[in-house]
């Protein structure tokens, strides 16, 4: 089990700056070979370096990565290979329907109740297995003067309760804009609950630093914070005290993870996922079927394959620790169950 820092402010007070380590962040695809012992694995990297989505990883997710090994599970989240570049049936640009959702810059509305804000295009690591890798992001994000006709939709929809803020990674931008943007939002009475999508606090933890939980703690709705974590290697000490920053701050927490061919698409990996969530504080919430957008489909878990996965789970974690195993279907009116 983690033990969390008991002493969650001296510890936000104390981490390294977030953006200079976002900044020296890994973005050459032989220099984290390098890094791991790998140079042989340069052949399987694509001709043009990053097939088209560059890499991105921060140091700290690098050093949980076991040296040595081409089949590290967290290594084969963000290392770019020359298939990516090879179509197949039936993977598209946009995966779950994004573009047909949209009400506005950088508004989308696809469920009842609820709506999605794309606050940033930013991302602190690029997982190939992202389903806005070919987002375009330049014209449908609600950043900075974008925000005002965005929550002009929102005020005008009684039918709204829940906003989440998604990306890219709400959490890269800076504490001011998100109070700026907060700040908007107090003048929208039918919103009830405010989410973050963020996979921050488990590849770059350092970002929950005193300055955003001083932003958590002058919010005026409840916060929901879904992490994103695939494996229990990137829940190390360091995540654990960053989640237990967030709950001293009375953050909900709850994680969604994607089930990966080579990375997770195992009984004993998902286990060992839902418990070291726990261990941190954290509910299992979603194991998503990959969206298949372009250049992942080499992350596919056939459904077969993963009911299977799912049952043998049931089996072996309480009920609280099962996340719902779901796809994301365009035009659906929720994330359907298996």
């Amino acid at each position: 089990m983690i033990t969390a820092n008991p002493c969650p402010t001296q510890a936000a007070e104390s981490v390294a700056d977030w953006r200079r380590l976002w900044r020296e962040a890994v973005t050459d695809p032989r220099e984290l070979l390098a890094l791991l012992d790998l140079p042989h694995l340069a052949a399987v990297l694509p001709d043009d370096g990053d097939a088209g989505f560059p890499l991105r990883v921060p140091r700290g997710f690098v050093a949980r990565m076991r040296r040595g090994d081409p089949h590290d599970p967290l290594l084969r989240q963000v290392l770019p290979l020359a298939e990516e570049a090879h179509p197949q049936p039936g993977f598209a640009l946009d995966a779950v329907g994004d573009l047909a959702s949209r009400e506005g810059p950088g508004l989308l509305h696809k469920y009842r109740g609820r709506a999605l804000l794309i606050a940033t295009g930013s991302c602190a690591v690029n997982c190939r297995y992202c389903f806005r890798r070919h987002f375009p992001y330049g014209e449908n994000t609600a950043a900075a003067n974008a925000w005002a006709g965005a929550l002009e939709q929102l005020r005008a929809d009684a039918s709204i309760s829940e906003l989440i803020l998604s990306g890219g990674d709400p959490l890269s931008l800076a504490d001011a804009k998100l109070e700026a943007l907060s700040a908007r939002l107090r003048d929208i009475p039918h919103l009830r609950r405010l989410r973050l999508h963020t996979r921050l606090p488990v590849v770059l933890p350092e970002r929950v630093d005193a300055g955003l939980l001083r932003w958590i703690g002058s919010l005026h709705l409840p916060l929901v914070c879904v992490v994103h974590a695939n494996h229990a290697n990137e829940l190390d000490r360091d995540v654990a005290d960053a989640l237990a920053r967030l709950a001293a701050a009375g953050v909900t927490l709850l994680n969604q993870a994607v089930l990966l061919r080579g990375v997770n698409d195992s009984v004993a990996a998902l286990e060992d996922l839902s418990e070291r969530l726990f261990a941190c504080g954290v509910l299992p919430y979603y194991l998503h079927q990959l969206d298949r957008v372009r250049g992942a489909a080499h992350f596919e878990v056939d459904d077969t394959r993963a009911r299977t996965l799912h049952s043998a789970l049931r089996d072996r974690v309480p009920g609280y620790l099962l996340p719902r195993l779901v796809r994301e279907v365009a035009g659906a009116p929720a994330k359907l169950p298996l």
